[in-house]
């Protein structure tokens, strides 16, 4: 009740004043004479960097209406998405397209979701400050989910502004041994000047996350009675666990600074028939970029009943303390011919070097002798693994581009490895658009193209623990990806479609170990995004299909579907609803499954997971520039069974009342 009151609060304090501002209709002459900062039209706009060379890419600002309430669901992050239970807990998508590759530090893939990089990184401009802030809850004291987010953004001037964020998020699940709290806080700025570009950022995360290993019996779930001697319901929280004890921190931070100038000329240009002013042109830029990451991970373990859990254990058998430690210092410099500075110049055309630097830092200094070791412990699996790590990278590659025109655009990048491990890596990636007129409206058409040669992570080839110890020699991985996107605005249609062939994969098998599959694996998947609309009626779809060569090694749900079926109206010309029922649904499949020692997802083929629908039933509401929803989640709980696990032993949430809001106003 104390969380509905606050929120409901939050919501009348900003809201009110937003209504009380609007010039009324009886205003005297002079009051309507006076301009006040309110008055001021405020325009934004918001872009993203486009690595290596900080290009820039516009990114809508987010403050839409549609599907607010849905982001504070943990399954909902994609309409197939495998996830421990818990908002901000451990997750894997399972749409193969959507997936990013293994990074240099594991750990931070697992909960990648939830926290800032560079590729969700948002500037803003704006005519004066303002800020977005948020807040959403859930469920009852034993079982509570907040999150509380805020995003900052000022104008120095017209080419200068600095940006903060904020995001704390503290769940704690609704199964037991499940609790996730997380902080995030970052701070930006930007100067885009005639002759001199700076874009940087600096962001850190700290998320810590208990680990329950999965309910000890699925029973629990589909039939509680067979365990209960009849009694056919049981508090999620009472259900027991496999591990009591667990806990993961992940803490790291990322610096980030792009540096541009431009040479060029200016020349006059005339503003109507009387007046010319002077406008720069630039013909080239020279650009530095500095990129430094942190990483840090730490697995504890202290419950007494958590060794059955493991299969091996090698250092401590009274519990886990491992840590991995992770830095890296990347320095990109460029020189670019720029785009459209004059009539032949249609494109843009860089060179670019690459130089980086990363240091690993593992459980032990050195692993003790076998001799040494009291009984009870696993014998070592290896006789050496190298604990510390450091590998000096250096690449060198172009980039040409096509950003601006009215019927085609393109870009290609392509980067090759000289020293270290990196020597043979071979990174190219493009596409082309173009657009075409039908039905009245602007018709897109984008071909993709994807190669990489690229080396194992570190990590996968040299890891220590205490539960697990691997020393490999994985060759390159192989990857062919290339498709196509159709976009027709005018009947609300998204197609794509696209195949990938996989050589030398690395993957986790049952064991929970990393191996490397010598042979191809070939993916198909094919998505349709298709709206429909009749009057207030609306109905969205996504249908993604998909085909796997070899699913022991990528085992994948066959259909995805997300549907949302929901009215769209204003009510007294001022309060926009989204009133609505959403689901998410896939196929059955030998699910993937969670390892809480190395935050990996593995492959196993006994229990599938799937063919249950996920519903959610909503109200989204948008007064001026406040939004606020209310929502029961898994809504459908009981009257579409009982079978609702997102991987094996790990159930999806019950039904449960959530409900937030959300304030983007002016400073």
């Amino acid at each position: 009740m104390n969380k509905i009151v606050i929120t409901l609060c939050l919501s009348a304090l900003f809201t009110i004043p937003m209504i009380a501002q609007r010039p009324s209709s009886s205003s005297s002459s002079s009051d309507k004479n006076e301009v006040k900062e309110s008055d001021i039209k405020q325009e934004i706009y918001a872009w993203k960097i486009i690595p290596p060379l900080g290009l820039r890419e516009a990114s809508p600002v987010d403050t839409t209406l549609f599907n607010y309430g849905q982001r504070s669901v943990p399954s909902s992050l994609g309409p197939a998405y495998a996830i421990t239970g818990n908002l901000g807990g451990p997750g894997e998508t399972l749409i193969y397209f959507d997936r990013e590759p293994t990074s240099e530090f594991m750990f931070k893939d697992a909960v990648a979701a939830w926290l800032p990089s560079l590729g969700k990184q948002e500037f803003f401009n704006s005519h004066i400050p303002v800020t977005f802030l948020s807040y959403n809850t859930a469920g009852t004291r034993d079982n509570s989910q907040d999150r509380l987010s805020a995003t900052f953004s000022g104008n120095i001037n017209k080419k200068a502004q600095v940006g903060a964020m904020f995001d704390y998020l503290y769940s704690k699940g609704c199964y037991d041994y499940q609790a996730v709290k997380g902080l995030s806080w970052g701070v930006s700025g930007s100067y885009i000047g005639d002759r001199y570009e700076m874009q940087a950022f600096y962001n850190h995360w700290n998320t810590l996350g208990k680990e329950n290993g999965g309910i000890t019996d699925d029973l629990y779930i589909t039939d509680p009675a067979q365990l209960q001697g009849g009694q056919t319901t049981i508090q999620a929280k009472s259900i027991p666990t496999r591990l009591t004890g667990a806990f993961n921190r992940v803490v790291g931070g990322e610096l980030y600074m792009n540096n541009a100038y431009k040479v060029g000329f200016w020349k006059d240009v005339e503003v109507d028939d009387s007046t010319t002013v002077e406008e720069f042109v630039p013909v080239s830029s020279f650009s530095w970029t500095l990129n430094y990451k942190t990483g840090r991970r730490k697995f504890i373990d202290t419950g007494a009943a958590d060794n059955d859990f493991w299969e091996n254990t090698y250092f401590n058998i009274e519990g886990s303390n491992d840590e991995t430690k992770y830095w890296s210092l990347t320095n990109t410099v460029g020189v670019s011919l720029l785009e459209e500075f004059n009539r032949f110049a249609k494109f843009g055309l860089s060179a670019f070097m690459t130089h980086e630097i990363r240091k690993y830092n593992q459980y032990h200094d050195t692993i003790p002798d076998a001799d040494k070791r009291p009984e009870g412990l696993t014998p070592y699996p290896v006789s050496t693994v190298a604990i510390n790590g450091t590998q000096n990278l250096l690449w060198v590659g172009g980039q040409l581009t096509k950003q601006r025109g009215s019927i085609l655009t393109y870009g290609a990048t392509a980067r090759f490895g000289l020293l270290g491990s990196s020597i043979g890596d071979i990174d190219i990636d493009g596409n082309v658009s173009t657009r075409f007129k039908l039905f009245g409206d602007s018709v897109t058409i984008t071909g993709y193209g994807e190669f990489h040669n690229t080396e194992a992570p570190y990590l996968l080839n040299h890891y220590v623990s205490n539960h697990f110890i691997w020393e490999n020699n994985f060759g390159k991985i192989r990857r062919l990806r290339f498709g196509g996107r159709l976009n027709i605005p005018h009947t609300r249609t998204f197609v794509n479609v696209g195949v990938e062939n996989a050589q030398n994969l690395i993957y986790f098998n049952s064991a929970c170990m990393p191996v490397q599959h010598s042979g191809n694996v070939q993916v198909f998947s094919a998505s349709l995004n298709q709206n429909f609309k009749f009057g207030p009626l609306h109905w969205d779809n996504r249908v993604t299909y998909q085909e796997t060569s070899d699913a022991n090694v990528v085992p994948l749900p066959r259909l995805a579907v997300y549907s949302n079926l929901y009215l769209r109206f204003m009510v007294a010309r001022v309060l926009d609803v989204q009133f609505g029922v959403d689901c998410d649904y896939y196929t059955k499949y030998k699910a993937v499954n969670y390892q809480p020692a190395t935050m990996s997802f593995y492959n196993q083929r006994e229990i599938e997971c799937g063919n249950y629908p996920f519903m959610n039933a909503y109200v989204n509401m948008k007064l001026s520039k406040a939004r606020f929803y209310i929502m029961f989640s898994h809504v459908n709980q009981g009257l579409t069974g009982y079978n609702y696990f997102s991987m094996p032993h790990y159930p999806l949430n019950p039904r449960r009342f959530q409900m937030g809001v959300s304030i983007d106003f002016a400073n």
